[in-house]
């Protein structure tokens, strides 16, 4: 079998190095082209830790068309997510997204413009974020009051989180029967959280040296 032919974008960010790691120890994937303007001109070893890889990161995504990439991996920041999305469904390139803050709008947008290759976004990659989504689901029909909590670092840029936001969704389209917020009076704009579907509050906590859960 040969080996899936990937690009990165954001080969040098927090958890686009990590991607690179993942990629390059896959046997069934091959780690061909990483894009990231901050770390241009540099080796994807010495930005990612990617021991023994001689992939030079580029500034131009034109390197994957070049390099012969068939699957990218964006994980980056919204406004540059948006263009890469953009240019990948251009170019007729699968992509596979871990950067979250997407809008319904921006998601309508995706659709249109993946006409030729395919593209999947995910709120979240592990296991357990998977598992906790899918039990929230099964237990909101049980619940008539459900609020969400979710803590990350401070230099987190979306709030609320990807994984928060698609667990409220699945949430609320298992139950519509959620009592109304009994608050009548608040100190402070906001003390209540943003309201998100079906009327679920959503409250994102950012500290420096937080852990994301």
């Amino acid at each position: 079998m040969t080996a899936i032919r990937v690009g990165v974008f954001g080969a040098g960010g927090k958890m686009g190095s990590v991607v690179c790691q993942a990629v390059a120890g896959d046997p069934d994937l091959e780690l061909v082209a990483a894009v990231d303007p901050h770390h241009a001109g540099l080796e994807v070893s010495r930005v990612a830790g990617v021991e023994g890889c001689e992939v030079m990161v580029s500034g131009d995504p034109e390197v994957f068309i070049e390099a012969g990439v068939e699957v990218a991996i964006e994980f980056t920041h919204l406004d540059s997510a948006r263009a890469n999305l953009s240019w990948l469904a251009e170019n007729s390139i699968h992509a596979v997204v871990g950067t979250t803050g997407f809008s319904p709008e921006d998601l309508d947008v995706v659709r249109a413009q993946f006409t030729t290759s395919n593209c999947l976004i995910a709120p979240n990659f592990a296991i357990g974020a998977i598992l906790l989504m899918r039990f929230a689901e099964q237990a909101a029909p049980y619940f008539e009051t459900a609020e969400i909590i979710e803590l990350h670092h401070e230099t987190k840029r979306d709030a609320p989180s990807g994984t928060a936001v698609a667990t409220a969704e699945r949430m609320a389209a298992a139950s519509s029967d959620w009592a109304p917020d009994p608050t009548t009076t608040t100190v402070y704009e906001g003390a209540r959280g943003g309201e998100g579907p079906g009327g679920i509050r959503l409250h994102s906590i950012r500290m420096s040296g937080m852990v994301a859960h």
